[in-house]
């Protein structure tokens, strides 16, 4: 197969920078591998994470940083450890995010987190979210 043949589709529309600037490359490279590499590759660098709740977030990967999950804090109440990736060589990072969807803590260990700088947060939260659970043990 040649550059054109599983390349252009993913062009078509394409007429300025801008345009070409949205074509999903990545995505493109997935389609042109066969389906075992690309299962090898999900199982490395996965997608998504599914949370306790059952939903799946987005896992964030950006050149020179750590990969990353945005997650309501709540919807990782029950998990103990932090996600990995690379057949859990590497850890995930999560940016726990408050009911409104705001930063409260990023955090690589969230046993820590939990043990630790959780109370403050709670205690916090509590007070500004009181229709919102927060348990005294959330993993």
């Amino acid at each position: 197969n040649s550059l054109e043949d599983w390349l252009a589709p993913y062009l078509v529309g394409v007429n300025s920078a801008k345009s070409l600037k949205q074509v999903n490359i990545a995505e493109a490279l997935l389609a042109y591998l066969a389906w075992p590499l690309n299962q090898e590759i999900e199982q490395w660098l996965p997608t998504h994470f599914q949370l306790p709740t059952g939903s799946q977030k987005k896992i964030v990967y950006q050149p020179g940083h750590e990969p990353m999950l945005s997650v309501r804090m709540q919807e990782v109440f029950g998990e103990q450890s932090s996600p990995t990736v690379a057949l859990g060589k590497k850890t995930v990072v999560l940016e726990l995010l408050s009911p409104a969807q705001r930063p409260l803590q990023r955090t690589s260990n969230l046993a820590s987190f939990w043990s630790g700088a959780y109370l403050e947060v709670k205690k916090e939260m509590k007070g500004r979210y009181p229709k919102h659970v927060w348990p005294d043990d959330p993993a």
